[in-house]
């Protein structure tokens, strides 16, 4: 049986369908729910394995990107989403949904899924970043979502996509492992390097975990690197192959990244 995917939606979400096509795409069943469903109950989140809270400008990003979302969350259905998690259940949030998952608090849950502890702010060039960018995983993070991960190249698209938080919590959730992917320059971390690092995220922050690995959020959206050809490069990457007398795999890396969410699904959550 294919895992079921609730891939959340409402207004000033983006990204819905594209985000239902790359888990289609990874082997599971996805449906588009409106956040109002879940709220007046017309959906169950106990009826699905993996909650996707996907990019776009929420509300308008009133008050801060994701806030009033991070807000709904909490004051709508948090019972839901505490037994979610219980349940070793799946929770990705892109972009805007990252900015949600960190002001509800469900990441870095540091120490528990309900004190905000890191914040997503203004990008320090003050202007909207759209480029593609490369991000550098941490083999040692227990993220279910990056196993075998190293370099990948995805789009960013935000103008408050800057990680930030106090020295003390950084240092902790470096120990922890928790910083899954950071932005990176030449195979390398970019030290802050603009604009391989689009926004000025300390430590080069791109994308987090919780400890158990199961919450997952970041800015890039690897569901807009669903086919090669989606890539800035993508008939370079076609003439190595061919040069290389190798076959094209046309889906874009980018898929990876739910196709271990959904084999994890599989094999611990049916």
């Amino acid at each position: 049986m294919k895992p079921k995917v609730l891939v959340l939606t409402g207004y000033g979400f983006n990204c819905d369908y594209e985000t239902k096509y790359a888990f289609e795409l990874a082997g599971a069943e996805a449906d588009i729910v409106h956040v109002n469903e879940m709220i007046f109950g017309m959906k169950k989140l106990e009826d699905y394995q993996i909650l996707a809270i996907i990019g776009g400008f929420t509300y308008g990003d009133d008050i801060a990107a994701g806030k009033v979302l991070a807000n709904k969350l909490k004051n709508n259905f948090w019972e839901q989403l505490e037994k979610f998690i219980a349940d070793k259940k799946l929770i990705i949030g892109i972009c805007n949904g990252f900015q949600a998952l960190v002001k509800s608090g469900l990441l870095p849950a540091l120490d528990s899924h309900e004190k905000q502890t890191v914040t997503v702010t203004f990008n320090d060039q003050g202007k909207f970043e759209d480029r593609w960018v490369t991000i550098k995983f941490n083999k040692n993070s227990p993220c279910i979502w990056t196993k075998g991960l190293d370099l990948l190249d995805l789009p960013v698209r935000h103008g408050e996509g800057k990680f930030y938080t106090d020295n003390a919590t950084m240092q902790n959730i470096i120990n922890s492992n928790l910083v899954v992917g950071q932005y990176a320059k030449n195979g390398k971390v970019a030290n802050g390097s603009y604009p391989e690092n689009p926004n000025g995220s300390v430590y080069d922050v791109a994308a987090m975990c919780d400890k158990t690995g199961r919450i997952f959020g970041l800015m890039p959206h690897p569901e807009a690197f669903n086919h090669v050809c989606n890539h800035p490069n993508w008939t370079a990457i076609r003439e190595q192959a061919r040069r290389q007398n190798r076959k094209l795999n046309k889906l874009g890396l980018g898929i990876q990244i739910f196709k271990n969410a959904v084999d994890y699904a599989q094999e611990n959550l049916q």
